[in-house]
């Protein structure tokens, strides 16, 4: 993937679902862009995809804005909390999960993978 390519919600579901063979799931009519994504093995969540605003990570900006909600263990979740690209999780418990704003980030970032890949054997 080049490097100056940014990071999108489309290529995350191609990760996703070429490495996990994890089908994207719409659970809510009333977020039609919320994707959900869990382990076959026992059905429990390890990504999901909103659009929300950005003010709902904490700036003053209601620009609507793709995340990803991974599960990350308690112990890094603090060494990645930066405030531009890596947050306290959004809707999800902030002590195990993390949000990450994906327009901050470019395609070729190998770090969100290897979290995608950490979330998933948490899970």
């Amino acid at each position: 993937m080049p490097n100056d390519k940014k990071l999108t919600r489309d290529i995350i579901i191609q990760y996703i679902t070429q490495k996990y063979a994890t089908p994207p799931e719409h659970l809510w009519k009333k977020f039609p862009n919320y994707i959900v994504f869990r382990k076959q093995s026992n059905h429990k969540w390890y990504a999901i995809i909103m659009d929300v605003p950005k003010s709902k990570l904490g700036f003053n900006d209601d620009t609507v804005v793709n995340i990803l909600d991974i599960k990350c263990p308690p112990d890094l979740i603090g060494s990645f909390i930066d405030n531009k690209a890596y947050f306290p999780a959004y809707h999800m418990n902030k002590e195990h999960w993390i949000s990450i704003l994906l327009e901050e980030l470019s395609s070729s970032d190998n770090n969100i993978f290897n979290l995608i890949d950490l979330s998933y054997e948490l899970i």
